[in-house]
Parts: structure tokens; sequence; C-alpha cells
């Protein structure tokens, strides 16, 4: 009974060291990437270093839901381009599922939607491998943090994409004020609501 309870004691004792070591685990930065825009250049993470921070949000052209964004994505970007945390989007889907998703189309896309931000294609989809992105639009805001890129908040744009007049919880906004102001972001992660991005093996 003894050894027991010596036993118990002992697997309490690591659970707590665990959790402790948990809470202090510090979030895994995201790496340099570089992608090509439909303006035609090379963009890299790095490039946007000088800034606070920036808005990355997984989009594509077929999608239903991300068609209901691009004015809101120009709004989000002209409002904090200018406060140091630009806005880009990212194409990962496969086009050889979804034509509409060709490069061709994305760089007709960005014409005809008057994109203000870059609009980049992620063939390798590498990218969104990386940052674990779900579906179109999946939205990220990162914040750079001894000299490194950390994601601050992962998930849905806002709680409304049919009618932008009626949103109630702004997500990416709030995320990017609260930093702004210094301040922890208090809501960290929402579920992304829109088409499967479908990974090749």
């Amino acid at each position: 009974m003894q050894n027991k309870n010596k036993f118990l004691s002992l697997i309490g004792a690591a659970s707590i060291s665990i959790l402790f070591l948990g809470f202090s685990l510090k979030p895994k930065p995201v790496s340099n990437f570089s992608l090509l825009s439909t303006s035609g250049k090379q963009v890299e993470l790095n490039q946007f270093a000088n800034g606070k921070g920036l808005i990355v949000v997984f989009t594509c052209n077929h999608c239903p839901f991300a068609k209901l964004y691009p004015e809101r994505l120009n709004a989000l970007n002209k409002t904090y381009g200018s406060k140091g945390v630009p806005l880009i989007a990212i194409s990962s889907t496969d086009s050889l599922l979804y034509e509409e998703d060709g490069f061709i189309q994305m760089i007709e896309k960005a014409k005809a939607e008057q994109f203000n931000f870059d609009y980049l294609t992620d063939a390798s989809q590498k990218v969104a491998k990386q940052f674990n992105a779900q579906k179109t639009p999946h939205a990220f805001v990162l914040w750079r943090e001894n000299n490194e890129w950390i994601i601050k908040y992962s998930g849905a744009i806002d709680d409304n994409g049919s009618e932008p007049e009626k949103v109630e919880n702004s997500y990416v906004k709030n995320a990017v004020e609260e930093l702004l102001a210094g301040k922890e972001v208090s809501e960290k992660e929402t579920k992304s609501i829109g088409c499967q991005i479908y990974f090749r093996n």
C-alpha cells in the first residue's frame, strides 16, 4: 500500500511538472517564406520585419464563402497597413482540382476585385502546411516578438460572411486592436468556416 501511494505521488508530481512546462512553452514561430504575387513580384515574410505584425489570410477563387470577403480584406489592409500591420492573402488550393484557382485566374481576380494587398500563390502548399491552414478563408494574425513571427490569432475573419452589416464579432480586427494597444488577444482561436483545403501527398 505504501509503495502504491508513493507511485501515485510520483505520478501526481510528474503531471504537475508537465502542466507547468506546458504553460511555459513558447509558441512555435513561423518561418520565413517567399511566394509569387499576382503583381509579378516575390513576396517574403521577412520583408515586413520592420512593421509590428501581419495579417495572413488563406483564401482562393473558387470557394463561395471566400468570395464574400474581398471588400473586407481591402478594408483591413487599408486600416491597419498604415499602422504597421498590413494584410497578405495566399491561395494554397490545388489548381488541378479547381481550375478557377490557377495563377492566371488569380491575376484576373486581383484586378477585378481591385485588391490593395498582395495575393500570393502557394502552389507547393508548404506555407499552408506550416500554418496548418484548414479552410478558405482562414485568417492568422502574426506579431513580431524578439525578431520572430508569432501567431497570435487563428480562425475566422468575423462571425458573418453573408451579411457584413450584421457582423457582431470582427475577430481579426479585435485581435489587431488589442495587440496594438499592448494587450493579450482575448480570443486567440475561432473556427474557420469555408471550403476545405485539400493537401496533395
